[in-house]
């Protein structure tokens, strides 16, 4: 179910535009429809409100939590199925924020990621997407919406953009808290700019080589970083927001002073937040989490030569917290008689 659809069902009984908003805003914030001054009663069109206990029920079922697991950073998994049986991570961040999944699987194929494992199994509606925030806001406040859970948003580009707009218009999020993440496609670099709500944006740099960077990510559009860093720039002066390179640090990958050379070279004086992850250790591939000391020293090295540079680690590190490792535990697909 796209958000599309539903203003179209809604419009198909009467409802104006005023009124979709007010049924979609109540909806994405989680409020009853009885709220405030306006009630459905002296508000909504008849057709409307005897259609809304039908359309709660579908829009409730959209999407519901498999399983959910506590971290002790603040944070909590959960594997949430959809109606066709598949299933979605969605993250619960601390500090109010939620980290939502575009796609089942991915077709990049990051090779220290998890989730491209499989390929691509199908995209997620906008309204499957809306509904992980949902899912959220009825465990904690969320005030950040984070694009970077499984799957490749720029490969979704229609539904991203439209629970995006939902989300930046209806839901009380500011547009920069909505942060869209991408490898790098040429598409987002030319929709972005032209939506209502203009998210920020996160790219996925990874190393300063391209070479390196078509190995690490060998299905991401073939864009050298100092073509990316241009895109990057270029859109964080449009918004106004500072675009964040999302840097997996990867021990002996791309933790030498060759890269931290490179690093600086390309980013320094650029209206741009390098976020240093270390990687999240999954079992059965190469790649190793370096030491937090030695990631601490890294950032502080670049920062000191003019990157701003913030040390993260992914939340959610003691309930398997690399993208798409709960599912994988789990299993690739939820049988429908398992989902609540």
């Amino acid at each position: 179910m796209r958000v599309g659809a539903i203003r179209e069902r809604l419009a198909s009984l009467g409802a104006l535009p005023e009124h979709q908003a007010r049924v979609l805003r109540d909806w994405v914030q989680g409020a009853p429809h009885e709220r405030g001054r306006r009630r459905p009663a002296d508000y909504l069109p008849k057709a409307v409100r005897e259609a809304l206990p039908q359309l709660d029920l579908e829009l409730a079922s959209l999407a519901s939590v498999i399983s959910e697991h506590p971290a002790k950073d603040g944070s909590a998994r959960l594997l949430v199925g959809l109606q066709d049986g598949q299933a979605v991570e969605t993250v619960l961040l601390p500090r109010d924020g939620v980290c939502v999944s575009s796609q089942v699987g991915c077709a990049v194929g990051c090779q220290f990621c998890m989730t491209g494992k499989d390929g691509l199994l199908r995209q997620v509606s906008s309204g499957e997407i809306v509904a992980q925030v949902v899912l959220a806001r009825v465990r904690r406040p969320v005030k950040k919406v984070v694009f970077m859970g499984m799957g490749e948003p720029a490969h979704n580009l229609d539904n991203v953009l439209e629970a995006i707009e939902l989300l930046g218009v209806e839901a009380n999020i500011p547009h920069k808290n909505l942060v869209f993440s991408t490898v790098g496609d040429p598409r987002a670099f030319e929709r972005l700019p032209l939506g209502r709500v203009k998210p920020a944006l996160a790219l996925s740099l990874h190393t300063t080589k391209p070479a390196l960077r078509a190995e690490l990510l060998p299905r991401a559009p073939r864009l050298a970083p100092a073509e990316l860093v241009e895109f990057g720039e270029r859109y964080a002066r449009l918004t106004g927001y500072p675009i964040q390179y999302q840097w997996t640090l990867l021990e002996g990958v791309n933790d030498g002073p060759e890269e931290l050379d490179g690093i600086v070279a390309l980013l320094r004086g650029k209206y741009a937040i390098l976020n240093m992850i270390p990687y999240n250790t999954i079992p059965g591939l190469a790649f190793r989490r370096p030491g937090w000391e030695r990631a601490r020293a890294i950032a502080a090295h670049l920062h000191a030569r003019g990157v701003l540079t913030k040390l993260r680690d992914s939340a959610g590190q003691d309930v398997e917290g690399g993208c798409g490792q709960l599912r994988a535990r789990a299993g690739r697909t939820i049988p429908i008689a398992a989902l609540p």
